[in-house]
């Protein structure tokens, strides 16, 4: 307890540090507060002189304890193997050694079924003297007591009998280990019993051990049908191998070891068992559907030759042609070309009739896709991007095959007739298919024409709500490239073209860039193009004034404009160049500009981000 004296109030004050303070008459403290002090004084004192009572005691056993460990260690040692001796447990004797009131005294770890201690613990006891012993069971009793003879001749018995045993077994599986390796390089011709090829593939390149191990059993389950009996060799799995009697029994007998109670790996199939009738039929069965199944697909793509393989179809004016949607040419090529175990892993594709019905609109019956385009290289004319194209062109015989293998009508295909025409003749411009200039051809046009002919009024419904699905995009990644020199690259000026196309092989020159910095935006359907032009000049460090914006070959300069209203949408890639016309100022400056509500700034911000919100002007 702390005592404050208050100074000033007394001549000499008392010093309380020095220890004990005579209380003069009359007190510092009340009566029972003094009593009560002296008390809890008293009490402390006794507390402290007890734990010192307690404290001495504790050393003086730790004290004993210690030099009676040392005691009986020194006299454990035995001298001469000729004198009487005892085992004890080394996990007893380390507990008795480390804790000052070890438990009783117990060996009953060392010992076997037979009550006397096993010969494979000894690295778990340890030899001491008679003394050493006598003065430990006297002390913690216990036992059993365990002297030189007392060890088990039966369990040494049985071990030297199983090392015996373990060295045959591994000499028995050696020599069974080189028959298995003539069965399989196919020198031994004396086989009479089935084994599963596989099995006997793992187990000649296992470790010989010196007991059998769980995968010895079972050498015959792989060919054991469910009907229990001989799986046909056709069957995936099933393949089997003969082997020699003797090598038989090795292995019935290594299986019945493992598994005593389980003697169904153990079906035993001599040479002349006759397979499964059940298993055969099904898989003559499975195997004739699979063989007419190969020759249905190896007539079709007989039929198809150019279809299946992808090659590229001539088309030959005045002639007719039908249309295919694309997917399901793909899918159908998949399913014809896909062969041996993996065939069935390929569905087929769906029938003619449905799909052809989904390309025409309920409202007009006519055509909801648009035309593909033609080209002519060479003299000829071909399908221009039939990758790409939802349709593609077939000639009418391979429509007709069509109809009769996947449930097609003939009067309810797309027909396409194409025809020759003039240049000059702008009443069929709308049908005109740009072709390149080859020869003669430069004056002539071909026109594609179909029964039933394009819905253009569907078409148009369908792209508006997709253009208007596309416009409506909030959150939308678009890239930014900066373009170094006077010219972009081809692959930029192509890479937002509806017209481009995507599996166009390119040669390394083409592939070339002058790329500068790089980066994504994030962006929505409302974002301005001046909104825009704020991003990349924080980003980029390119001004506004200096920005060249393009998506593909089209020039974005409509500050006021969305990015909905100039056909901006999430994954487009543009490209930005600095013109470096204009003077490089502060991105603060237009911010500043651009504020609405003129305000004082002060003259050490002016210039600076401190005094816009570049939040509010960017978006």
């Amino acid at each position: 307890m702390l005592i404050y004296s208050r100074e000033g109030q007394r001549e000499n004050p008392i010093d309380l540090t020095k220890g004990d303070v005579e209380q003069p008459e009359g007190g510092y403290l009340p009566p029972h507060l003094d009593k009560w002090i002296s008390d809890l004084n008293a009490t402390f004192l006794e507390g402290c002189k007890q734990f010192d009572l307690r404290k001495e005691r504790e050393l003086n056993t730790l004290t004993e304890r210690r030099q009676e460990v040392r005691t009986i260690l020194s006299e454990a040692a035995v001298q001469s193997l000729e004198e009487q001796y005892f085992w004890i447990s080394t996990d007893w004797l380390r507990l008795w050694a480390d804790t000052i009131s070890p438990p009783a005294l117990d060996n009953t770890p060392l010992l076997c079924s037979h009550g006397k201690f096993l010969a494979s613990k000894i690295t778990c006891m340890k030899r001491i003297s008679e003394l050493a012993w006598t003065k430990l069971e006297s002390k913690f009793n216990g036992g059993p007591k365990l002297g030189k003879g007392d060890y088990c001749r039966e369990c040494l018995m049985d071990g030297a009998r199983m090392v015996v045993s373990s060295d045959s077994y591994r000499d028995r599986r050696t020599f069974m280990k080189s028959i298995a390796g003539e069965v399989l390089s196919g020198k031994r011709e004396d086989g009479e019993y089935y084994v599963s090829k596989a099995w006997l593939q793992q187990w000649v390149k296992r470790k010989i051990l010196d007991a059998p191990s769980e995968a010895d059993a079972g050498p015959t389950n792989a060919i054991t049908c469910s009907h229990g009996e001989l799986m046909p060799e056709q069957a995936p799995g099933a393949k089997r191998i003969l082997v020699p009697e003797n090598f038989w029994s090795f292995l019935v007998e290594d299986a019945l070891k493992v598994t005593p109670e389980d003697t169904s790996g153990c079906s035993s199939f001599p040479l002349d068992s006759s397979q499964c009738s059940h298993c055969t039929s099904e898989l003559s069965e499975v195997a004739d559907v699979e063989d007419a199944l190969r020759i249905i697909k190896a007539k079709q793509r007989q039929n198809h030759e150019k279809l299946a393989t992808g090659k590229a179809i001539a088309l030959t004016p005045q002639s007719r042609y039908f249309l295919l949607p694309s997917p399901w040419l793909v899918q159908w090529r998949s399913y014809i070309n896909m062969t041996g175990k993996n065939s069935s892993s390929v569905p087929e594709p769906e029938l003619l009739n449905g799909v052809i019905d989904t390309l025409k609109c309920e409202k007009h019956i006519r055509l909801l896709e648009r035309l593909p385009e033609l080209v002519c290289k060479r003299g000829s004319f071909f399908q221009k991007n039939p990758c790409t194209d939802k349709l593609t062109i077939i000639p009418e015989d391979d429509w007709k095959c069509f109809c009769e293998e996947w449930g097609g009508i003939m009067q309810n295909g797309v027909s396409a007739f194409i025809e020759t025409g003039d240049n000059r003749n702008e009443s069929a411009s709308q049908d005109v298919i740009d072709l390149e200039n080859d020869m003669d051809i430069d004056t002539q046009q071909l026109i594609l024409r179909t029964s039933p002919e394009v819905c253009e009024e569907c078409i148009g419904d369908r792209e508006s709500y997709e253009l208007m699905q596309k416009l409506t995009y909030s959150e939308g990644d678009v890239s930014i490239c900066l373009v170094r020199g006077k010219e972009a690259p081809k692959s930029m000026l192509e890479a937002s073209d509806s017209g481009f196309e995507v599996d166009r092989r390119t040669s390394k020159r083409s592939r070339r860039t002058n790329y500068g910095k790089q980066t994504s935006l994030k962006v929505s359907a409302t974002t301005t193009v001046y909104q825009l032009k704020m991003m990349i000049w924080e980003l980029l460090g390119v001004m506004k004034e200096n920005q060249e914006l393009h998506k593909g070959t089209q020039v974005i300069d409509q500050e006021s404009a969305t990015l909905a209203d100039v056909n901006i949408f999430p994954g487009d890639k543009l490209w930005v160049r600095d013109t470096e016309i204009h003077e490089h100022r502060d991105i603060a400056d237009e911010i500043c500009d651009k504020k609405t509500g003129h305000r004082d700034i002060e003259a050490g911000f002016r210039g600076t981000l401190l005094t816009g919100d570049i939040a509010s002007e960017a978006g």
